[in-house]
């Protein structure tokens, strides 16, 4: 009875703290806004998948994430991840034209593609399967209507449904 009791205490640690979740879906708010859903392959791991819009644009991105439960000793439900990905898609613009006195705009459609950094906080709520987040997703565009344009600062607040 000892050794299953002392059993259970060691092994308690890991059960309580462990991901009970497969799967979120929610909104992202920022530069980039739109839905996103993970799927969870472990404790430490997920994918994500954003169908974002930004530029007048549709974007899909890939993201391969890592989480760390353990950075902050104050709670358990505020966990760091970071992760890197790719993006692809179109953005559109008005092309504006100047010939003498007449001025008209055109607009112009063009692929997107480039690869994403992300940086985040993320709040789990024990009483609720709902997560609150703060985030920032560098990218760099390759293709596009600037080529090699990098935009650092794309932050965004997140909340999504786990289950």
């Amino acid at each position: 009875m000892k050794k299953t009791l002392m059993l259970i205490l060691l092994l308690f640690p890991a059960i309580a703290f462990s991901q009970l979740y497969k799967n979120a879906v929610g909104i992202r708010g920022g530069l980039t806004s739109g839905f996103e859903y993970r799927i969870y392959t472990d404790d430490a791991n997920s994918y994500k998948f954003l169908l974002g819009s930004r530029d007048n644009g549709v974007q899909l991105h890939a993201f391969k994430e890592f989480h760390q439960y353990d950075m902050f000793n104050f709670t358990d439900q505020l966990i760091f991840f970071y992760g890197a990905g790719m993006h692809i898609g179109y953005e559109q613009w008005q092309k504006h034209y100047v010939e003498g006195n007449s001025s008209w705009y055109e607009e112009r459609t063009a692929m997107l593609a480039g690869l994403d950094g992300l940086v985040g906080l993320e709040y789990q709520f024990y009483e609720v399967p709902i997560s609150l987040g703060l985030e920032v997703k560098p990218y760099f565009d390759i293709l596009g209507r600037e080529m090699f344009n990098v935009e650092l600062f794309d932050f965004a607040f997140t909340v999504k449904y786990l289950f």
